[in-house]
């Protein structure tokens, strides 16, 4: 399949595996930011052949994983309502709440309907005037500018019986806080490619100046991935910094104009809590006020529910690269994917899940 098999070619690999070991002459600690580069890395053994010089750092772009405990709980609120349909991709349906996840919620009567965008939830609310129908938008900028075309065409179907409950997150944010921290390890990046379709790498290049490291955006395949490290690694070594797009078949330096025009019509920047670490500032997107009707925790009025995470989960460490997931305690015991603590033992992009799926 074009595409896809050349991406996968295991001559092309072991090429790409032998230029990496020809470059390295000191460690360097790498992070992959995206959870699909994660499950790649792991599930290709591609942590296991690098040379033992390179680290590589799993980061926290995955958007399950991220999602604020409140969010779920939120959520599981609405549905409990006998008038409200709540509609939301699959992998969000076994992520343990406080009380709970939405399957269960599910089991017991709710009326949850597994999606794949925001426009089949649109055409749910279409379906069902006489239900509230509630979209739970999760996701970093690649879902951004889907759920911003939902609300966009509600508002103008006038469609009062849409709402969203939004939990948008930012990458650029998060890899300046990582790189902020009295913690960092982190002196390099592979940037998520599918992000970069929609957003650019324009907006990576600040970062890649003010804290002088290589950013590397790259996509998933195993090919695709060794290429970004080689380039990370041969940046390193020469001292050089900056953005270096390696995902030119579909990353462009301007990304999606469109697609951004439609996020930025609809959504405004704002704080925004990631799951496991807190509140990083500037990091989200939430509902501008002209779109205000289709905001979920305002319609239902559960903006105030605030729980407490498990003081036995450590994915917060997880998602800041300052442990691997084995280095957990409860890791496969207390804490499996049939009874998960947090979000990235459950998530199809969580390091977790990948480890215990691969490494246990």
């Amino acid at each position: 399949m074009k595409y896809i098999d050349e991406y996968r070619n295991p001559d092309l690999a072991r090429g790409l595996l032998g230029k990496i070991e020809d470059a390295v002459t000191k460690p360097w600690a790498i992070m992959e930011i995206c959870g699909g580069q994660t499950h790649s890395i792991i599930r290709n053994g591609i942590d296991q052949l690098l040379p033992d010089t390179i680290r590589l750092i799993h980061g926290p772009g995955c958007p399950v994983c991220v999602t604020p405990l409140e969010t779920l709980d939120r959520a599981l609120s609405v549905v409990s309502r006998p008038e409200v349909i709540l509609a939301s991709f699959g992998d969000m349906l076994r992520v343990p709440g406080s009380r709970g996840d939405l399957l269960q919620a599910r089991s017991g009567g709710a009326d949850i309907r597994v999606v794949f965008s925001s426009l089949e939830a649109l055409r749910i609310a279409r379906e069902n005037p006489q239900k509230e129908v509630v979209f739970l938008a999760v996701g970093f900028e690649t879902t951004a500018p889907g759920n911003a075309l939902a609300v966009k065409l509600a508002a103008k179907e006038g469609l009062r019986n849409f709402s969203e409950l939004v939990s948008q997150f930012m990458v650029p944010p998060a890899m300046q806080a990582i790189l902020s921290s009295d913690k960092r390890m982190v002196q390099g990046f592979l940037a998520a490619g599918h992000v970069c379709t929609v957003t650019g790498y324009d907006a990576y290049e600040p970062i890649a100046r003010e804290f002088q490291v290589p950013i590397v955006p790259t996509g998933f395949e195993p090919v695709d991935i060794l290429s970004g490290i080689l380039r990370v690694v041969m940046m390193l070594e020469s001292g050089e910094s900056g953005v270096v797009n390696e995902y030119g078949r579909v990353v462009s330096r301007e990304g999606n104009p469109g697609a951004r025009n439609t996020v930025n019509e609809v959504f405004q920047v704002a704080d925004r809590q990631w799951r496991g670490i807190g509140v990083i500032p500037q990091s989200g997107l939430q509902l501008r006020e002209e779109y205000s009707a289709f905001d979920a925790e305002i319609k239902f009025d559960v903006a105030h529910i605030q729980p407490e995470e498990s003081p036995l989960c450590r994915s917060g460490e997880v998602l800041q690269g300052l442990i691997t997931p084995d280095a957990c305690p409860v890791f496969s015991t207390q804490c499996t994917p049939v009874n998960p603590l947090g979000a990235p033992m459950v998530s199809g992009e969580g390091a977790c899940a990948a480890y215990y799926k691969y490494h246990k």
